[in-house]
């Protein structure tokens, strides 16, 4: 332990103090506000990180006609929403057709621009068909403020997953952790 300046000014004459300081303020997705940690939503092969402890839930929801459970993780770090979500639709021939639903559905309810923009999701594991997509859009939240989104989409045999997160300014550095980390096990 340092105890006088003379070892503080040591410390930070050492050629890599300034380095170490330097990647500290580079790196945001490292921030206090953002502790990440791998989850792993039960009754799946997903792994993911979240900057957050997370809250669970579970609700019925009509996807793809008879009610299902759908399960999810998700919480709030440093002015972002981030969660996931699961279904098991039972039949993987459903898959297509409620992740094209899923994914409409949310770009209506937050009132999304015309444009948003869909991209290939790189997942190995996912299912080949359809392809994981990462859809992002500008909009509104439930205050009627604007909110940003970016939302995967991709399926693993019969289950479904939407992974998301919601801003009001999204930071290219904490979606790329976020989305990056998504993997199967």
């Amino acid at each position: 332990m340092l105890t006088n300046s003379r070892g503080v000014a040591r410390l930070l004459a050492w050629p890599s103090a300034a380095l170490f300081l330097t990647t500290m303020v580079m790196l945001p997705a490292c921030s206090p506000a953002l502790n990440w940690r791998e989850v792993r939503p039960e009754g799946t092969r997903l792994a993911l990180l979240l900057p957050c402890k997370p809250d669970k839930a579970q609700k019925i929801v009509p996807l793809g006609g008879p009610a299902t459970p759908l399960s999810m993780l998700g919480c709030d770090a440093d002015g972002a929403t981030f969660a996931v979500a699961m279904a098991d639709l039972g039949d993987a021939t459903k898959v297509p057709v409620v992740l094209a639903q899923w994914q409409s559905l949310t770009l209506a309810n937050m009132k999304a621009g015309p444009a948003p923009q869909v991209s290939p999701l790189k997942l190995p594991g996912a299912a080949v068909f359809p392809p994981a997509s990462l859809v992002k859009a500008e909009g509104q939240g439930p205050d009627g403020k604007p909110v940003s989104g970016q939302a995967a989409y991709f399926a693993q045999g019969s289950q479904v997953f939407q992974v998301v997160m919601y801003s009001t300014r999204i930071s290219p550095e904490v979606a790329e952790t976020f989305f990056s980390s998504l993997k199967f096990e």
